[in-house]
């Protein structure tokens, strides 16, 4: 694994104002314009990055702005955005918006800059005025409510937001014989149970740690076959599905590197280590294809796993969840030594 983050990708999908979504290889799609997921995603890992250059604080100053701008009342917030500037959709609490929550909260717990820093609590205040009726999006939020809390422990609206996660994810006991109680295995599963191990911690919520990390053990034990991750694919899993299945997304791995780390940090349990291991080394080519999802010449990552293939687009999505599993990878590293 490189000892630094390659950025070259990333700043090849950056425009003065936001970050393209996709790319045709590695060539931006103008066209289709640009999210809120993803710019979410990249202030996440650039604000996590210590002593970004000048271009990776440029950029986070674009990403923050952008953020802001797609605020809407009550702490609703738009997705998507033309190339031109235009919001397309009708302002929500969706995925997006817990999305944003998060990298805000990273934002005033890790960056090292003040301006960063205010932006970012300021943003995440108007934000935390809505809740959403969606348990991903409730648990992302609720990762950046954690991070806020750390840095400010009086902040209320932080206190608030994480008290109605907390009943809002200790959900009902699956049925006989299950284990998953959020239905069938889709997309970011790895950030349920991620979200209720980080709630417990914040709010000394013994059961609710203690059943995050029984959800996360099975949920790891569920993506692995032998010693190489075999995650989820894109059409989701459910019981007597054929495994393994393509077509694997790069971000289901992200997110189990991201609740390991939280895991680890929870527990201190160095078998969490060995997860986050795991994640760097799908991406390195330990994996059911037995194939590099990194791209060393670009700095990107494909796009998905397939049979006996990868695709070979480079998309903002692939390729922050590669930079965000070695960015915690290379921690986790430097924790050990």
């Amino acid at each position: 694994m490189d000892a630094r983050l390659r950025f070259d990708h990333l700043e090849r999908l950056a425009t003065p104002t936001g970050l393209y979504e996709h790319a045709r290889g590695v060539v931006p799609r103008v066209e289709h314009g640009m999210c809120v997921d993803d710019v979410a995603r990249a202030l996440l890992v650039a604000a996590r990055t210590p002593e970004p250059d000048g271009g990776l604080v440029a950029l986070t100053d674009i990403f923050l702005a952008f953020l802001a701008d797609a605020q809407a009342p009550q702490g609703l917030m738009h997705n998507r955005r033309t190339a031109g500037g235009d919001w397309v959709d009708v302002p929500s609490a969706d995925d997006h918006w817990g999305r944003a929550l998060w990298a805000w909260g990273t934002a005033v717990r890790r960056s090292s800059s003040t301006a960063v820093v205010a932006g970012a609590r300021h943003a995440a205040h108007v934000a935390m005025a809505a809740r959403s009726v969606h348990p991903r999006a409730t648990a992302y939020a609720a990762l950046g409510a954690v991070q806020i809390l750390a840095a400010a422990p009086d902040d209320t609206r932080a206190f608030a937001l994480l008290r109605d996660a907390r009943v809002a994810l200790r959900a009902d006991p699956p049925g006989p014989g299950a284990r998953w109680h959020f239905g069938r295995l889709t997309y970011a599963n790895a950030v349920l149970p991620e979200a209720m191990i980080a709630i417990g911690d914040a709010l000394g919520d013994a059961d609710l740690l203690r059943d995050g990390l029984a959800l996360l053990e099975w949920l790891v034990d569920e993506q692995t076959t032998g010693r190489h991750l075999s995650v989820v694919p894109a059409g989701g899993r459910g019981p007597g599905d054929a495994r393994p299945g393509f077509d694997q997304q790069p971000i289901e791995v992200a997110c189990l590197a991201e609740a390991a780390t939280t895991a680890w940090s929870a527990t201190g349990v160095d078998d969490w280590l060995g997860v986050l291991a795991m994640c760097v080394g799908w991406f390195e080519g330990d994996n059911d294809g037995a194939l590099p999802m990194r791209d060393a010449t670009t700095g990107g990552c494909y796009d998905g796993l397939l049979r006996g293939s990868v695709n070979t687009n480079q998309g903002a999505e692939s390729t922050l969840a590669w930079l965000a599993t070695q960015q915690l990878g290379l921690a986790g590293v430097r924790a050990v030594r």
